[in-house]
């Protein structure tokens, strides 16, 4: 069974991850089908300088599906063995439902809180 998170709010993919009203939390069984989801509030403040990314790796979580982050996030999230796809938008239950699928592209892009100039080529991520 995995647990994967989606930056929140109103249902919808967060275009920033430290900034997210919540975090949807959903859990996978071993055929890659939905088995429940749970929100998680976000704490307050930058979600780098909090301690979502080991309150996350503690409920099993091991993928963020998320819209934007900066580096910083980044990296505390695969400090704790989260693996992060970056790029995704739209409704949460889309966008989980496209990885299950493994039609879902890592964007590789960071955001520098000012403008999202740190482009890079897209990765592909097959379950």
């Amino acid at each position: 069974m995995k647990q994967i998170a989606i930056p929140t709010r109103d249902g919808m993919v967060d275009d920033h991850f430290g900034h997210c009203a919540y975090y949807t939390i959903f859990q996978i069984d071993d055929e890659n089908k939905i088995l429940k989801s749970e929100r998680l509030d976000s704490p307050q403040g930058c979600g780098c300088k909090s301690n979502i990314a080991g309150t996350l790796q503690e409920m099993g979580v091991s993928v963020m599906l998320a819209g934007n982050m900066g580096q910083g996030a980044f990296n505390k999230l695969s400090e704790h063995n989260i693996c992060v796809i970056r790029g995704c938008s739209g409704k949460v239950e889309d966008v989980v439902q496209s990885y299950l699928n493994g039609s879902l592209a890592d964007s590789a892009e960071m955001c520098d809180h000012h403008s999202c100039g740190n482009h890079e080529h897209e990765h592909v991520f097959k379950i």
